[in-house]
C-alpha cells in the first residue's frame, strides 16, 4: 500500500524535490546607502545555526531562501538539530540544499513494516502517523524534531541501543544525490562501501534523497515505565547494568555538578512497551505545546542556579523507585515539551559535549571522567547517561560498547580549555565523541579517537573525487577546503 504523509500535499519527484538552499551573503560593501539597507535588512533576517544557536564562526549572518534546484549544492539539511556545525556551510557563497518539504512517505508494508519515505520527513510526522496504527521508529534519539535523512546522517542512537543498535541498523536501501549530482541507490549488497559510509557519516557523501527502513509493531501506545532515585554515580552503573537484561530502554539523568559522595547521583529511567491489556482503552492525550517565551539573559545559568536545580529535580523524585504508565512524548522526547528550550542559554549560545567510555574502562573509567567533569565545571542541569551496546557498521557511527555521556555546557571564554582537558581523557580510554553534537573538537584529537577516519576518507574519495561536498565541521575537522 502506499501511505502519504499529508493528504493534498503538492507531490514532485525526489530527483527534484523542494528544497532549502542556504548561502551565506558575501560581505561585500561599497559604503553606499544601498549596501548599508542590505546589511541591515540581512542582520534582521534568521541566523543560520546549529542548535547551540551559533553560526559559523568569522561569517556574516547566513539566511535562508527557497529554491527547487538541489543541484551545486554542497551540504543537506534538514531540521536543522544537530548542535554544532556539522549541517552549516563552509564558505559564505556554499548552497546548502535543506528537505524539510520533501517529506512524503512513499509506501508501506503493514505486513512487514517497511517503509520508504522521502528524507524530509520528520519523526514528529513519523509518529503521529504510525503510532496510532501500532508502529513505531526501531530507534529514535531524544527529540521527535528530526528529519529521516539527518537519522541516517547522524546514525542516531537511542534509550534502547543495548538492544537495538543504532538507526542505521534498520535502514534497507538509500538513494542519494553525489557530488556529480548522478543519482544512485545503495545498500548492504550494492554499493555496501557507499551505504555504510553514508550512515553516520554526517551527509559527506551525498545528498540523501529517501530512505527505506523497517518500523517496528507496538502493542499499545503506552510505556510501561520504572523510575529510581540513585544515590550516586558507583551506583547508578551498577542499576544500569543491573536494568539492561530486562528493561528494552534505559536512560538516566545525572547531577553533574554534585561532587564527594554525592559525585554523579540522579534517576535512572527504563521502560518498555505496555502490553494491551495492560494499557488504558484510550491513547495518551498529546501534551499541550509550550514555547520559551523569552531568551534569558546569559547571567540567569550558572553554577548557582543550575546547582539548585539539579538539587530539587533529584528530591522531587519521592520514592525510591516507582512505576507508571506514561504516553511516548514524556518518556522518549521530555525536552520537547518546550519548543525553543535553546533559549535558556540566552545569546551566548551552548554546546553539547557527549562522549562513549568504553566498557573496558570499566566503572573507574566513567567515575573518574565525572570527577573531571565536575572538577572542570562549565556543566548545566541537562546531562543524560546511557548504556551502549555493540559497535555498529556505520564507518563514523558514535556508539561503541560502554556508557554514554552527554552534558550541555554554555559558551564560555573557558569552554575551549574544558573540551580539550575531556577529550584528552576520552582518548586515553578508548572512547569517542559523538559528531552530531560537536563544535569544538580539535581535528587532532579526533584523528587519535577514531580508527575508521582513513577508510571513511578512502571511500569518501571514492565517490567525491573533487571533494565537492562540505561542511563546516569537515572544514574545522578534516582539512577540506574551505
Amino acid at each position: 500500500m502506499s501511505l502519504h504523509a499529508s493528504p493534498g500535499r503538492v507531490r514532485r519527484d525526489a530527483s527534484a524535490s523542494p528544497a532549502l538552499a542556504a548561502s551565506a551573503p558575501s560581505g561585500t560593501s561599497d559604503g553606499s546607502d544601498a549596501a548599508a539597507q542590505s546589511r541591515a535588512k540581512r542582520t534582521a533576517m534568521p541566523t543560520l545555526a546549529g542548535w547551540g544557536r551559533l553560526a559559523v564562526a568569522g561569517r556574516e549572518t547566513t539566511t535562508e531562501s527557497f529554491s527547487a534546484d538541489t543541484r551545486g549544492a554542497v551540504l543537506s539539511r534538514g531540521l536543522g538539530r544537530s548542535y554544532g556545525d556539522s549541517s552549516l556551510p563552509a564558505a559564505p557563497d556554499d548552497k546548502v540544499v535543506c528537505s524539510r518539504l520533501a517529506n512524503r512517505i512513499l509506501a508501506f508494508d503493514p505486513e512487514t513494516g517497511a517503509i520508504h519515505a522521502e528524507a524530509g520527513l520528520s519523526l514528529a510526522e513519523l509518529n503521529r502517523i504510525f503510532i496510532p496504527r501500532g508502529f513505531f521508529s526501531p530507534v529514535t534519539p531524544g527529540t521527535k524534531f528530526v528529519t529521516v535523512g539527518g537519522m541516517v546522517a547522524s546514525d542516531v542512537h537511542g534509550k534502547n541501543h543495548h538492544v537495538a543498535g543504532c538507526f542505521g541498523a534498520h535502514v534497507t536501501q538509500l538513494r542519494l544525490r553525489l557530488a556529480d549530482d548522478a543519482l544512485i541507490t545503495c545498500s548492504p549488497t550494492e554499493h555496501a562501501d557507499l551505504f555504510y559510509a553514508t550512515i553516520g557519516g554526517m551527509g559527506l557523501t551525498g545528498h540523501i534523497l529517501d530512505v527505506q527502513f523497517k518500523l517496528t509493531t507496538i502493542a499499545s501506545p503506552w510505556v510501561h515505565m520504572e523510575s529510581q532515585r540513585v544515590a550516586n554515580i558507583d551506583e547508578f552503573l551498577a542499576a544500569l547494568s543491573e536494568a539492561a537484561p530486562r528493561w528494552p530502554m534505559t536512560m538516566g539523568w545525572i547531577d553533574c555538578l554534585s561532587q564527594g559522595s554525592a559525585l554523579g547521583r540522579g534517576i535512572l529511567m527504563a521502560g518498555r512497551w505496555a502490553e494491551a491489556d495492560q494499557a488504558p482503552r484510550n491513547p495518551p492525550s498529546m501534551p499541550l505545546e509550550k514555547r520559551m517565551p523569552i531568551e534569558l539573559p546569559n547571567w540567569a545559568l550558572n553554577t548557582a542556579t543550575a546547582s539548585a536545580f539539579n538539587s530539587a529535580y533529584y528530591w522531587s523524585h519521592f520514592a525510591h523507585k516507582k512505576t507508571t504508565l506514561v504516553g511516548p512524548e514524556p518518556f522518549f522526547y521530555p525536552l520537547d515539551a518546550v519548543t525553543e528550550w535553546n533559549k535558556a542559554y540566552g545569546p551566548r549560545g551552548f554546546t553539547q559535549y557527549q562522549c562513549v567510555i568504553p566498557r573496558a574502562a570499566g566503572a573507574r573509567g566513567v567515575r573518574d571522567f565525572m570527577v573531571l567533569l565536575t572538577k572542570l565545571g562549565g556543566a548545566s542541569p541537562l546531562c543524560v547517561i546511557k548504556d551502549c551496546g555493540p559497535q555498529g557498521l556505520g564507518m563514523l557511527s558514535f556508539p561503541l560498547e560502554g556508557t554514554s555521556i552527554a552534558v550541555d555546557m554554555a559558551i564560555s571564554a573557558d569552554l575551549q580549555r574544558i573540551i580539550d582537558h575531556l577529550n584528552a581523557f576520552v582518548i586515553e580510554t578508548g572512547g569517542r565523541i559523538y559528531l552530531t553534537k560537536d563544535r569544538f573538537t580539535r581535528p587532532d584529537h579526533f584523528r587519535a579517537m577514531e580508527p575508521r577516519l582513513d577508510s571513511f576518507f578512502h571511500v569518501r574519495k571514492r565517490w567525491d573525487p573533487h571533494g565537492r561536498l562540505r561542511s563546516a565541521q569537515s572544514v574545522r575537522l578534516f582539512g577540506d577546503r574551505p
